[in-house]
């Protein structure tokens, strides 16, 4: 039995709040994965993708992922990208993987309104609305892969999004 919840999804689904939310009600520990790379390198995830490349921030992405999956009774908000890579996604079956998903202008919402994204994260395409579409269309193969439950958190509050991912997790695993 796996006592390690993942949230996966494209940035604005909610994964950080929901962890949140899902860590408290559990009584376990929980992680923003970007934030915690962000405070190890002492730089944001957009200077790190300027200075050293995708590449050399995947495997960072890469790096705390193994980190995080040696510890039990801990929520792990994922970074949007963690699936892009196939060891990745092996690493990600060690726990429970919910997908946070939501419509794209739900995302846009969110993102457009959340003013440290353009300050912390770097465009991966066009920017913008039409970037949200198209990151959500090229990953979402990747997140049904790995998810053991896909939630739209653009119609659930966090609280009942964590309340279905616990009672979700407990119904696995038969407790």
């Amino acid at each position: 039995m796996s006592r390690r919840i993942f949230l996966v999804g494209p940035r604005g689904s909610g994964k950080s709040t929901v962890a949140a939310v899902l860590a408290n009600l559990l009584g376990w520990q929980w992680v923003d994965a970007d934030t915690l790379l962000e405070q190890r390198a002492g730089r944001t995830i957009r200077t790190l993708f300027a200075e050293e490349g995708e590449a050399s921030f995947r495997q960072r992405e890469a790096d705390l992922l193994e980190e995080l999956c040696q510890q039990e009774e801990l929520v792990i908000a994922t970074g949007g990208g963690v699936v892009l890579r196939d060891d990745n996604r092996e690493r990600l079956r060690r726990g429970f993987v919910v997908w946070l998903c939501a419509e794209v202008e739900t995302l846009w919402q969110r993102i457009a309104g959340d003013p440290t994204t353009a300050e912390r994260r770097p465009n991966l395409g066009s920017g913008g609305r039409e970037e949200v579409a198209q990151v959500v269309a090229s990953r979402e193969p990747l997140y049904r892969e790995v998810a053991m439950l896909t939630l739209d958190s653009g119609q659930l509050s966090p609280k009942e999004l964590a309340q279905q991912i616990a009672e979700a997790w407990r119904t696995h695993f038969g407790l």
